[in-house]
């Protein structure tokens, strides 16, 4: 999929960053997903500065709700949202993941995770529940550097051991279907099955 030479130029100011956008080749499966399926609803938990949600929605008709904590960085996103057009098709709630998630209703085609990596597990009944039958979750970042099916740094064995759950979770649960791509720091795609 093509972007325009704008996100394309703020994709890349935003890699520079702390917390940078979401590598080319996750966005690109995301991309193929989104044009490959066309999402009705779209459900992103991480927003952050909006680009992942411009790109999703320049190939796809959905609506699209997204959570950001961070209010510096949901503002950058409405301003975001503004300049590619999709405002009016955007929902986003400024605040904790686990205490919006509870709240939301109706059913997503598309979920993507892409939150605070140690809360993957918390968030996974609610989006359990919000996915439809059919639908796909994918959870950014479940490989992290390698730290997940390797060794972790002594400060972050904890996180990786949080991720390891939550891979174990996907994996045996009997309502989801679940692949691990290696791309990015890994994306686990889990498809509803029941």
């Amino acid at each position: 999929m093509e972007l325009s030479p704008r996100l394309l130029a703020l994709r890349e100011e935003a890699k520079k960053g702390r917390d940078p956008t979401c590598p080319d080749d996750t966005l690109a499966y995301l991309l193929a997903l989104c044009a490959r399926e066309a999402p009705r609803r779209i459900l992103e938990i991480g927003t952050a500065e909006g680009l992942t949600a411009c790109a999703m929605l320049g190939v796809c008709g959905a609506e699209y709700t997204g959570i950001e904590r961070d209010p510096a960085r949901a503002a950058t996103a409405r301003s975001r949202f503004e300049e590619f057009g999709v405002f009016r098709r955007i929902s986003l709630f400024e605040g904790d993941a686990g205490e919006i998630l509870p709240l939301l209703e109706g059913e997503y085609d598309l979920i993507f995770l892409d939150g605070p990596k140690v809360q993957y597990l918390k968030y996974l009944p609610d989006c359990k529940r919000l996915l439809r039958r059919g639908g796909a979750l994918l959870s950014d970042d479940v490989l992290l550097f390698g730290w997940v099916r390797g060794e972790a740094p002594k400060k972050r064995r904890m996180l990786a051991e949080h991720l390891r759950e939550y891979l174990r979770a996907l994996e045996l649960d009997p309502a989801l279907e679940t692949e691990v791509l290696e791309i990015g720091e890994g994306l686990a795609v889990s498809r509803k099955i029941i």
